[in-house]
């Protein structure tokens, strides 16, 4: 990875959880006079010191190449093209980053009760902190909020990338639901038998567990419950399953199915979520996204058509 000079600068992070401790407590410090205290994480490291730590805990390898030709101006630009950061906002950041911020002045040891976190353990809280966001959040609320529409290739929140669709049925959720529930095993994925089968192959070559593992019940499913290459990591009955895949991907993925009722029926949203891991995670997904978009609008449409012949 060719990297600009600026990696090199030291600097002294701080985990969010200890600044906000930080600004607690000063709520409740004397208020005699002016003072500055200086704040900072537990380690001092280098910029591209933060990225290899980053790296490693998601098991990415990075070599770095620092060249001079890389200036504030170019690595602005280059910040506003792979990041959601705007490039004159990026210029500024990296303005910033080319001096040294470390700790001088050690008083604030005295004044505050806090033992800092160190960086490994504050990038492996952030990263825990994103999963459970991402946990807690609903696609269909997330998408509405910002007013994007479905788009070739999906949408991206973060480093993950989404594809949602949305299918409205003139049956009640609770027989729609029935479904999704029945999905996986000898009931199939509605659509694709033979390209479901086929990347079963493939991830059992590549030393996964393909497709051979079934369900454990045909007609009902709970936490834990395996799903083919799939395990069922959340679940309400008659809302919505949350699946995490367990085959071999260059990231991490889940399918996720929500049935809420409507007018005269019900919908359900269902959304492929994919978590790159570096650039083998993002061709992945691209290279492979045409199959994916004709797999996932199949599969939905399938579900769709069995809801109405149950109708007849």
């Amino acid at each position: 990875m060719i990297t600009p000079r600026w990696v090199s600068v030291h600097a002294q992070p701080i985990a969010v959880n200890d600044l906000l401790e930080y600004l607690i407590q000063a709520l409740h410090l004397p208020g005699d006079g002016n003072s500055i205290l200086e704040i900072g994480g537990r380690d001092v490291v280098s910029y591209g010191g933060l990225m290899q730590e980053y790296a490693r805990q998601r098991g990415l390898k990075r070599i770095m190449i620092p060249v001079p030709v890389l200036t504030p101006g170019l690595s602005s630009l280059w910040l506003g093209l792979v990041t959601p950061v705007f490039a004159r906002i990026g210029r500024k950041l990296i303005d910033s980053v080319r001096h040294s911020s470390v700790v001088q002045d050690t008083s604030a040891k005295e004044v505050f009760n806090i033992v800092p976190v160190g960086v490994c353990d504050a990038i492996s809280d952030a990263l825990k902190n994103e999963d459970l966001d991402f946990a807690q959040s609903r696609w269909s609320d997330a998408l509405s909020s910002v007013g994007r529409g479905r788009q070739w290739g999906g949408v991206r929140f973060g480093s993950r990338l989404i594809d949602t669709r949305v299918v409205r049925l003139a049956v009640s959720p609770e027989e729609a639901f029935k479904r999704i529930r029945r999905i996986g095993g000898g009931t199939g994925w509605y659509f694709g038998t033979w390209l479901w089968n086929l990347r079963g192959f493939l991830d059992l070559l590549l030393g996964g567990v393909g497709m051979r593992r079934g369900r454990r019940d045909p007609q009902s499913l709970r936490i834990g419950d395996t799903v083919d290459w799939w395990r069922v990591e959340a679940y309400e009955p008659d809302r919505r399953v949350l699946f995490e895949a367990e085959m071999k991907t260059p990231g991490r993925a889940w399918l996720e199915f929500e049935v809420k009722t409507a007018d005269c029926g019900s919908t359900v949203r269902q959304t492929a979520i994919f978590d790159p891991v570096g650039l083998p995670g993002l061709a992945y997904w691209y290279l492979l996204y045409p199959f994916h978009n004709l797999i996932f609008a199949g599969m939905i449409r399938g579900i769709a058509r069995h809801c109405s012949t149950s109708r007849r």
